[in-house]
């Protein structure tokens, strides 16, 4: 009889691991991690439009003034995005960071001083833009003259 007992718990255990899900046996890459995406649909335009909500940004971004939510994510996000060249961001990450430093750098060169101060000391954000910028505008010109 203890035979029995010992099948059926036997049998129990091995009914309940196959029910258990099993991550599928795949060789396929591992899927990319990437930022929190529940912030991406926040009018940049608006923002960059504003003066007030844009000061705003900036002094939550310095540590000297309160942060909304996305404020505080872009903030604990930011040093990371940075190190890495923004390799967890998604592409609309990427697009509306690109779109957002583009627009300091070359429409509030004193707030972005500041804030690369904090963020990028090197400078390597500035001066690769710049210099992307200056290819670009070399391009255009020269397409310009044919």
């Amino acid at each position: 009889m203890s035979h029995l007992i010992w099948l059926g718990v036997l049998f129990a255990l091995v009914v309940i691991i196959q029910a258990v899900p099993h991550p599928p046996a795949t060789t396929a890459a591992p899927l990319k991690q990437t930022y929190d995406n529940k912030f991406d649909n926040i009018d940049l335009d608006e923002i960059l439009g504003q003066e007030r909500l844009l000061n705003n940004y900036i002094k939550c971004l310095e540590g000297l003034g309160p942060c909304t939510p996305d404020g505080k994510m872009l903030k604990e996000t930011l040093p990371d995005a940075i190190m890495t060249n923004c390799a967890k961001c998604t592409e609309h990450q990427k697009y509306g960071s690109d779109k957002v430093t583009h627009h300091l750098i070359d429409n509030r060169p004193k707030d972005w001083e500041r804030l690369e101060k904090i963020y990028d000391p090197e400078g390597s954000y500035r001066k690769a833009y710049l210099m992307q910028k200056e290819n670009t505008t070399t391009k255009d010109d020269n397409a310009s003259k044919d």
